[in-house]
């Protein structure tokens, strides 16, 4: 096959009920000249038979099937089959917008010293029906490693285009499991410049059996992980050896479990210092998360945040601490609004019961206050007629 203008790659595993809708979606872009490499991870449904078919219909899809060994084997497998100037990439159960490849193209042919392209999207669920949230993935300047946790410079990986000299220079993805995006970026930093459009380009699909959305124990792997990437980057720019991320590793998470016995694990090659920063930013990475994937912290998680934070709090900058306090607040709120009584006063600290109380009265009192104001509004009109 001759060399096209883009190679797109397509880890799957079990994805039969979304595989084919996802690689049609790629199919039907705008942009003609590409390479569908659909890299099957050892499914055990009829993703296999699927994509042999779709593969059969049209000869720009390419399939790689391997023995199950994860996304980080399938993504470095098929990249060794990219020989195109430009890399995309896409998962199995997402919908990109036919406009998605033109309007990022024409970005980085504008923009050369810009290295890797993002966007935003839609999410949907299971049935494909939205459920009323748009990504709004911000710049690239607010990345910062020493934050809590830290701020990384970030695009949706489903919606990745990137040049292909720049992902080789990288060094490909490295096992560090559910945050292999992440490291790769902070990775590219020096390589050039990332970028995000604001155009939505994509629906991205949230449901139980994604990977960072299939348990909390996923949840904390991905948590831990994110944090030592990006200690790794401040290692690499203080020339500083960098930390090493072995395949076996994920082994030794699953077997720990809980966040604090990952944490032991993981600090192992970590000075004092590292890890300190790393019990803190996990505790802090943690609640980012709940607050917006389908997992909740349990109680070991709640302990492991309080004490983390309570030990390591002078790392914090005031606007760190509030952000960190605010996050709490929401989660906690959240937890109220679905019932969780509970587990919120079983598990919670005490010192947050308040704050929360706080702010579930003023949501009340702020919702009140736009009740009436649209009645007076509705009055004023049926007076003035």
């Amino acid at each position: 096959m001759s060399i096209v203008r883009i190679d797109v790659l397509i880890p799957a595993y079990n994805v039969a009920p979304t595989i084919e809708s996802a690689v049609r979606s790629i199919l039907d872009q705008t942009v003609r000249d590409i390479r569908v490499i659909v890299v099957d991870d050892g499914s055990t449904d009829d993703t296999a038979a699927i994509v042999a078919r779709l593969a059969a219909e049209d000869d720009r899809i390419t399939v790689l099937r391997q023995a199950n060994g994860g996304i980080v084997d399938a993504l470095n497998n098929g990249l060794a089959l990219c020989d195109a100037e430009l890399i995309a990439r896409h998962d199995g159960d997402d919908l990109a917008y036919p406009d998605r490849f033109e309007k990022q193209t024409a970005y980085l042919d504008a923009h050369p010293d810009c290295i890797a392209v993002g966007a935003n999207a839609r999410h949907i669920d299971a049935m494909s029906a939205p459920i009323g949230v748009v990504t709004a993935m911000g710049s690239m300047d607010t990345a910062d490693a020493a934050w809590f946790p830290a701020r990384e410079p970030y695009l949706m990986h489903p919606l990745l285009l990137i040049r292909r000299d720049a992902l080789v220079a990288a060094g490909g993805y490295r096992y560090v499991f559910h945050a292999e995006d992440a490291d790769l970026y902070w990775r590219l930093g020096g390589c050039g410049r990332l970028h995000n459009l604001p155009d939505v380009l994509a629906d991205y699909r949230i449901h139980a059996g994604s990977v960072t959305g299939k348990s909390v124990l996923n949840g904390r792997v991905g948590a831990v992980n994110a944090q030592l990437a990006a200690l790794s980057s401040e290692r690499r720019r203080g020339e500083r050896p960098d930390l090493t991320f072995p395949r076996e590793r994920l082994d030794r998470f699953v077997e720990a479990q809980t966040t604090a016995r990952m944490i032991a694990v993981a600090e192992e090659e970590l000075d004092g210092s590292e890890r300190a920063r790393l019990s803190l930013a996990t505790a802090a990475k943690l609640i980012e998360l709940v607050n917006y994937r389908p997992y909740e912290l349990d109680g070991d998680d709640w302990r492991f945040v309080t004490k983390s934070i309570k030990s390591h709090a002078s790392l914090l900058t005031p606007e760190n601490a509030q952000e960190l306090h605010l996050r709490q607040v929401w989660y906690v709120a959240k937890l109220m609004s679905r019932g969780r009584l509970k587990s919120v006063l079983r598990d919670v600290p005490k010192s947050l019961l308040f704050p929360v109380a706080s702010h579930l009265i003023r949501g009340k009192i702020d919702k009140v206050k736009r009740r009436l104001a649209r009645s007076a509004r509705q009055m004023s009109k049926a007076v003035s007629r």
